[in-house]
């Protein structure tokens, strides 16, 4: 679960607020790894949206040449769809290759 602390204008006290996905319903991000060069938006979609209803799915592609990297992100609006989808397609093979899929982690900056 992520959180974002904002301090008010006096600094006297912080609000938390939970991140919400574009639907304003709590989302669950997944992390697909080891993904075939040739799977693209369409493709994480049509896989994981058996699971539950998706919010996104991302493929990252490279910025100067278009190409897939070989990773994306799909976010559920139910956790346990996520979970689910975690269980179910984690090792799945999808496009010829085993996707590795686990919830996603903030990146470190």
């Amino acid at each position: 679960m992520n959180y974002h602390i904002l301090l008010n204008k006096v600094g006297c006290f912080y609000n938390i607020i939970e991140k919400y996905g574009r639907s304003g319903i709590m989302a669950t991000k997944l992390y697909v790894g080891n993904l075939s060069y040739s799977t693209d938006k369409e493709g994480l979609e049509r896989v994981f949206s058996e699971y539950g209803t998706l919010v996104s799915a991302t493929v990252i592609v490279d910025r100067q040449t278009g190409t897939s990297k070989g990773f994306g992100f799909v976010e559920f609006e139910d956790d346990a769809c996520a979970q689910k989808a975690v269980s179910v397609l984690n090792g799945r093979e999808v496009d010829g290759r085993r996707i590795r899929v686990s919830e996603a982690r903030e990146k470190d900056r």
